[in-house]
């Protein structure tokens, strides 16, 4: 059960107290530790001193709003996000999962298929485990899968998850051409509806980290008509 591995609070970020509680009280009633925030400020404080495994994010609030929050968490964090918002357009999706959020869901929900979202994302994201840990290096670029860290020329290079999970998935199948819908499914295995310019998003900022001149890549290469690939020579994975 992902409530007895992982260790560290759910932080519930919703302006609406009834809310708040419901959703509070199925986690709980799951096994999670929960903390509560009723505006954008009080969250950023509670997640710089609990150090929240996710959040749990509604994007309407008071003082800071959730997109400010979610922008800041990134900075300093890769915690899954779950935005909760009772605007269900799909440009408020793109938006949102582009600035690293985790999942969406709208308003009104069921709490029980929030829960089950959040092990999702949770599952998702659980360390490799032991019989699983490499490195994988091309020229400069690392990506340490036992310690999720990725450096370039030993810069550290700072991913969302979506972002290191992408790049995982081309840099673990060099030379792989990979259609924007495999990467979707990749991202997002329980089907959620994202369009595919989510992906392109993804790759333009993953390439602003780690590539020279992302204008002419030599790591993600574009396939016209079909998705992107990994560049296949010089690849290689350590014990």
């Amino acid at each position: 059960m992902i409530s007895k591995v992982l260790h560290g609070p759910i932080l519930i970020v919703e302006d609406d107290k009834k809310t708040a509680s419901l959703v509070e009280l199925y986690l709980q009633r799951d096994g999670f530790q929960t903390l509560v925030a009723h505006d954008g400020q009080q969250a950023l404080k509670l997640a710089q001193r609990h150090k929240p495994i996710f959040v749990i994010l509604d994007l309407m609030l008071p003082v800071v709003d959730g997109w400010d929050v979610c922008r800041k968490l990134r900075k300093s964090s890769d915690v899954p996000i779950l935005m909760l918002t009772a605007r269900g357009e799909e440009v408020d999706r793109i938006s949102g999962l582009t600035l690293g959020a985790d999942d969406y869901v709208a308003k009104p929900f069921s709490p029980h298929e929030l829960v089950a979202r959040v092990k999702a994302v949770l599952r998702r994201g659980r360390l490799i485990t032991s019989t699983e840990k490499s490195v994988l290096s091309h020229g400069g670029l690392v990506m340490d899968l036992e310690r999720r860290k990725v450096s370039v020329n030993d810069r550290p290079v700072p991913l969302t998850p979506h972002e290191y999970r992408l790049l995982q998935a081309l840099m673990g199948s060099p030379g792989r051409v990979f259609t924007r819908d495999e990467l979707l499914a990749h991202l997002y295995p329980s089907g959620e509806a994202v369009i595919d310019r989510v992906i392109d998003v993804h790759i333009g900022k993953i390439r602003h980290k780690i590539e020279k001149d992302p204008s002419n890549p030599q790591y993600i290469k574009t396939v016209r008509g079909l998705g992107y690939q990994f560049e296949e020579n010089q690849v290689h994975e350590k014990d």
